[in-house]
């Protein structure tokens, strides 16, 4: 049996376990977080409730959590069990994005769910422990191309996730075979960072967001950072793996969506609170506090993006052969 197969019979069977019969009572509102606490994903619905708290009629957010299949689970839960909540948003990445235009989440598609906002976006970044002999991107790919056995890293997701992609592009500019790396496939940012802490990994392909939850205890040093140039606040002080010659840029977006037959007077109810929410003046100042940067797109306008973004990546996947037949 496959690899890939394996993946789905796990997701499936989550899935299962993971859906309860309807609750009697309509659900209050809620942001399903489709990872374990920390990382990205949280960083999101917790933003967003944070952003919402106190903005005239908008509604208080309670946290969920729904792990498994790197929100392949979360995804299959709401379109097939909890098709209709008006009130029940769940968190999306780029990543998120990449993996449903891979095929990972089966056979869904863009629209079986409704693209509500994106809030914020961060960026590509690969950490070592602070105590790590390699001080550069480039001391960790030279490593990499001497054994790259001898080298485990920690990402979310399987072969073809976004840091799959992220390190993959950055092995084949140091004339790596991306094939031949190792990686450790776990549940969210938080679990990288748990991983290498422990020095079950060497590495952590992540993004900034995650990283700036850990670098303050001194633990982390962050390698690089896939922006297009340095960011500000507490990683002005890392240069972009673009500095150090490796041209690649990596730009995560984060948003909620909700299902796919939330009647449109829901849809919309949301839609024009995260709009309130990103012109308020008090959330740009949230945003920076949560380590993301501007990005700000409601309704049809993100649908569209997305729409762009999962054509972009099939071409992008082309190139590493990871597109699933369907």
């Amino acid at each position: 049996m496959s690899s890939m197969r394996v993946f789905f019979h796990a997701v499936l069977l989550a899935v299962a376990l993971a859906c309860q019969p309807a609750a009697a009572q309509p659900r209050g509102p809620e942001c399903l977080i489709p990872s374990k606490p920390g990382g990205g994903m949280d960083l999101t619905c917790k933003l967003a409730q944070k952003a919402l708290h106190g903005q005239p009629g908008a509604p208080e957010l309670a946290l969920g959590y729904l792990p498994g299949g790197v929100g392949a689970v979360a995804w299959h839960t709401m379109v097939s069990q909890r098709r209709a909540e008006p009130n029940t948003l769940v968190t999306f990445s780029g990543g998120s994005v990449l993996n449903l235009a891979l095929g990972k989440f089966g056979n869904a598609d863009v629209d079986d769910v409704r693209w509500v906002a994106a809030f914020g976006a961060d960026y590509g970044m690969v950490a070592v422990r602070a105590d790590s002999p390699w001080q550069t991107l480039d001391d960790l790919l030279k490593a990499l191309k001497r054994d790259p056995k001898k080298v485990l890293i920690g990402m979310s997701g399987t072969v073809g996730s976004q840091d799959w992609i992220k390190m993959a592009l950055l092995a084949q500019m140091a004339g790596i075979d991306p094939r031949k790396m190792r990686f450790v496939a776990l549940e969210g940012g938080g679990e990288q960072f748990i991983a290498m802490h422990e020095n079950h990994v060497q590495a952590v392909s992540g993004d900034t967001s995650e990283a700036l939850l850990y670098t303050g205890n001194g633990r982390v040093r962050v390698l690089a950072v896939l922006s297009e140039q340095r960011l500000p606040g507490a990683l002005a002080g890392v240069k972009t793996a673009r500095e150090q010659g490796y041209d690649v840029v990596w730009p995560v977006i984060r948003g909620v969506w909700m299902g796919p037959d939330v009647r449109e007077a829901d849809y919309r109810r949301w839609v024009k609170a995260f709009a309130n929410m990103e012109a308020s003046p008090e959330f740009a100042e949230k945003r920076a506090r949560a380590g993301l940067y501007p990005f700000s797109l409601t309704g049809d306008a993100l649908t569209r993006y997305i729409k762009q973004s999962v054509a972009g990546h099939h071409r992008q996947a082309r190139q590493f052969k990871l597109l699933r037949e369907r």
